[in-house]
């Protein structure tokens, strides 16, 4: 646990702030010295909170569930990322540990206590790292809690000022200049390149070298202005309401499939694999349907994923369940292929983060057997993906919490953005076909980021 290194504010009126602030934090504070306190807060405060948190925090918000947080009371490091599983577990113990400021029957002490967010590499062997927020809002309508992470005294003051502690500094101020107005696209590669690594990796299938692999196409954005973290997640939760949108560390995006969700015992995976346009046409997009649920292509690659998700939750699992038949997820402008999987988990049940980790890379996003496609990819992807396709999400300090794969997305830096799309590629694939699916599929952000 790395401790944060300034304060953070709170919230004051939300303004323009482009996608990527310093981090705040609360100084060199010792492990030991921090301490959590929660209280449910007035609903008329949470549009305000929802401002300030889009313009300069983390945030994760879908149906039924918003977390807002700023502010870094310390980090959580995977230094050899999340396939290290002792340190994954590390990280569950020491979130755990932080005790409660108040008394256990005091009226701060309610609440499941504090949580870490973050968005995990892609490569489980690379250096990841969540965040004890010190101010996380959460909302799942049915309560509103704020819960402060730091010194005892930090923290009781951040609670009785909340969510305005008179002469806290605000965002930088609004010039004006609202969201950016000219973009220049550019794909990284050539679209014959891209279709000749299509071809290239259903030869080596076809070899028996691996099933299946996911291929990862990247498009670059340069606009004449930073790109607001804030206008990217108003536009993401308009245009993909269905959706996980997130923003972390300028990651941001609007994420259709969930990895895992831990809520006591219960477990459940929901994973994505098949994909078919959408036309806006009902009898169209019918007929697109059927055909999607009809191929045997599209069904045995996602059965794939369905399979390796099932075999690696059985062992933490005493009940496990997936129906034999997907069903339609539909999105804006294109459909997916999905299968609900839940379970009850054994005792001792692992944490939200430890099931993530078991997880991933699920064949949707590396391909399978793992080994060999990530083996595969390390060779000849030649693509940094950073957290492209990496777990996004939370747990908290009961274990509880919720993970998607981070696609859909980009990673923003001031006015430059990296846009990233993957396609799975088995026996049958077509290098036309696959091609188009990014192009669809990177519709989802640029649809956000670039409104000439």
């Amino acid at each position: 646990m790395r401790p944060g290194t300034s304060p953070a504010p709170a919230p004051g009126p939300a303004s323009e702030a482009p996608v990527t602030t310093p981090d705040a934090g609360l100084g060199t504070i010792p492990d030991a010295a921090l301490c959590w306190a929660s209280a449910e807060i007035r609903p008329e405060t949470l549009a305000a909170v929802r401002r300030y948190a889009r313009a300069v925090g983390r945030v994760l918000e879908r149906d039924g569930l918003s977390i807002l947080t700023w502010g870094a009371a310390c980090h959580l490091e995977l230094t050899f990322g999340t396939s290290d599983s002792a340190a994954v577990h590390e990280i569950e113990a020491r979130l755990a540990a932080i005790p409660p400021a108040r008394a256990a029957d005091g009226p701060g002490a309610g609440g499941p206590g504090p949580l870490a967010i973050g968005a995990l590499a892609f490569d489980p062997g690379a250096f990841s790292q969540l965040v004890v927020p010190e101010i996380a809002v959460v909302d799942d309508g049915t309560s509103c809690r704020a819960t402060a992470v730091g010194t005892r005294g930090d923290v009781e003051h951040a609670l009785a000022g909340f969510p305005f502690v008179a002469g806290a500094p605000a965002p930088a101020p609004d010039d004006g200049a609202g969201p950016p107005e000219t973009f220049e696209l550019g794909s990284a590669r050539p679209h014959a390149e891209f279709r000749e690594r299509i071809a290239r990796a259903v030869a080596a299938i076809r070899a028996g070298e691996l099933d299946k692999v996911v291929l990862v196409r990247e498009v670059s954005v340069h606009a004449d202005r930073p790109f607001g973290q804030h206008h990217l997640l108003e536009r993401l939760r308009a245009l993909h309401p269905s959706c996980l949108a997130f923003a972390a560390d300028g990651f941001v995006g609007a994420s259709p499939e969930l990895l895992v969700r831990r809520a006591g015992q219960e477990v459940v995976s929901q994973p994505l694999a098949g994909t078919v346009a959408r036309s806006g046409d009902p009898d169209e997009d019918r007929r697109l349907a059927d055909s999607l649920l009809a191929s045997a292509k599209e069904r045995s690659e996602h059965r794939i994923v369905v399979d390796a998700i099932l075999g690696a939750l059985q062992p933490v699992c005493a009940q496990l369940a997936a129906p034999d038949l997907p069903h339609l997820l539909e999105l804006r402008n294109v459909a997916h292929l999905a299968t609900r999987v839940s379970g009850r988990l054994a005792a001792p049940a692992p944490g939200a983060l430890a099931l993530a980790a078991r997880l991933h890379p699920t064949p949707a996003v590396g391909g399978w057997p793992s080994a060999a496609a990530l083996d595969y990819l390390a060779k000849y992807e030649e693509l940094d993906r950073d957290r492209f396709a990496g777990p996004v999400g939370w747990v908290r300090a009961d274990g509880d919490g919720e993970w998607w794969i981070g696609i859909r997305s980009a990673l923003v830096d001031g006015p430059h953005a990296r846009l990233m799309a993957g396609v799975g590629i088995v026996e049958g694939s077509d290098p036309a076909a696959e091609l188009a699916e990014t192009q669809l599929k990177l519709q989802a952000l640029l649809a956000a980021a670039v409104r000439p």
